[in-house]
């Protein structure tokens, strides 16, 4: 705050100088003005003759002055010398000054600057006149000293305070800014002297009220950092636990074949070891396709309007020979008109299939698995049906959680597949809905229905285009 104040203070001075030169003036204009009431009292017209009854005494009077010179002029109608000083200079000849009030202006007499008052005194009636004006021109004169002296006078009784008050206000706005700064330093030591895994709240109140609100954002961005590393921290604890099982047998497998002889044996453990592979495979597959889909908002991934049916009827195709080797009827339905949605293909692709491998892993050999896309209204939905033995409705809401397996359940998987359908979903603002299947007939294997609604695509000026 100091360079704005350094700057207004010669700018305060400035302005003070021209306030107190039109201060200065007005007294002394007003004399003048007084004097010229007196002079054109004096002026007199007889037989069209202009002359000054002034006395001489009155006319030293006028000019007496301590400190200025005065000067008087009394001209006639053609401008003609009546009285005075010759050498004062005269007035432009203007038609709207000869209005009989006084005016004033700035001028030079013998190279000195001098402040001059003049009038013009009409010195015959209205009937009498003609043509011709006739007015006598009636001016006095001062010089400036007496003008200069009041305005320095006046320029000191406000600047010499001004010399002690600024330093006065300058140490208190530095005493105020460093009291009321204490606070924030204080706060900056405490954040800096915090540990690295240190997420707790801040007290907010040992902080001023102005930044209230700053440290109660800052806290709540904490409290969200916080559940975000605790959820990378039970997922990886979770993703290492997962990983055991299917290293375990790998090593236990391939030792095992080791310390066999039997050729027959052997391949027993091969199969075993290459299963354990595709397990932990897998595993992996599902584990960086969620990290993949978590981190997809901040991923670049552009989002385009693709029709739905295309994108799914692609994707069970993949599947096809999968539902071979399960002896599961694999089908797919569409309608005949397109279904847009706004997605991206490669995360679509991701959730669908792994829609369809949950579907095909949990049906029963003989079982069948439909693929279905239709509209309703501007929604687009998928909907993949299994005639599996269904999900009970109090697991529903828990099958979309990381790792959760039903219990009594002996099909292979890791519990991350509807996990990353969930997470997909909520990236394209779906909504992932699980019912029975109404297409079974059987009340021990009721079938599954996953539905997932998305919302109609926005179209922006640069689809248009």
């Amino acid at each position: 705050m100091l360079a704005p104040l350094l700057l207004l203070w010669p700018m305060s001075i400035a302005i003070t100088y021209l306030v107190a030169k039109s201060i200065a003036n007005q007294p002394f204009d007003h004399a003048l003005e007084d004097s010229i009431t007196v002079l054109a009292q004096q002026v007199r017209e007889v037989d069209g003759k202009v002359f000054s009854r002034l006395p001489g005494s009155a006319r030293d009077i006028l000019r007496a002055d301590d400190v200025d010179q005065v000067f008087i002029q009394i001209s006639g109608p053609r401008r003609e010398h009546i009285d005075g000083d010759r050498d004062l200079p005269l007035p432009p000849d203007d038609e709207r000054l000869r209005n009989g009030r006084v005016h004033f202006r700035n001028d030079l007499m013998h190279g000195t600057p001098v402040r001059i008052a003049f009038s013009y005194v009409n010195l015959r009636p209205l009937a009498k006149r003609g043509d011709e004006p006739w007015a006598a021109l009636v001016q006095v004169a001062e010089t400036l000293d007496k003008r200069a002296q009041l305005a320095n006078e006046i320029i000191k009784g406000v600047i010499l305070p001004q010399f002690i008050i600024l330093p006065i206000v300058l140490a208190l706005v530095w005493f105020a800014l460093a009291r009321g700064l204490s606070p924030l330093a204080q706060l900056q030591e405490r954040i800096r002297a915090r540990r690295p895994d240190d997420l707790s709240p801040i007290d907010s109140r040992q902080v001023p009220e102005e930044i209230s609100p700053l440290v109660g954002s800052l806290n709540d961005m904490l409290e969200r950092l916080s559940q975000t590393i605790e959820m990378q921290k039970r997922f990886i604890a979770d993703a290492a636990h997962q990983m055991k099982t299917p290293l375990a047998g790998m090593r236990m497998q391939s030792e095992l074949a080791l310390r066999q002889l039997d050729p027959e044996e052997i391949r027993r453990s091969l199969e075993q070891l290459a299963k354990s592979s595709e397990s932990a495979t897998r595993l992996v597959n599902q584990l960086l396709a969620l990290a993949r889909a978590e981190n997809q908002p901040n991923a670049g991934l552009a989002y385009e309007v693709l029709d739905l049916c295309d994108s799914a009827r692609d994707t069970v195709q993949d599947w096809v020979q999968a539902s071979f080797a399960h002896r599961i009827d694999l089908g797919f339905e569409q309608p005949e008109a397109p279904v847009p949605i706004a997605a991206n293909a490669m995360m679509l692709r991701e959730m669908l299939s792994n829609l369809i491998d949950n579907a095909l892993r949990y049906t029963p050999a003989g079982g069948s698995v439909t693929v279905r896309v239709r509209r309703e209204l501007d929604l687009a939905i998928l909907e993949v049906e299994d005639s599996g033995p269904g999900i009970a409705p109090a697991e529903r809401a828990h099958v979309f959680e990381r790792f959760y397996r039903i219990l009594g359940n002996s099909a292979p998987g890791s519990g991350l597949g509807l996990a990353i359908v969930r997470e997909i979903a909520q990236q394209h603002g779906a909504e992932v809905d699980i019912f029975n299947n109404p297409r079974s007939g059987q009340k021990k294997s009721p079938g599954c229905l996953f539905r997932l609604t998305f919302p109609p695509p926005r179209v922006t000026d640069e689809d248009n285009s």
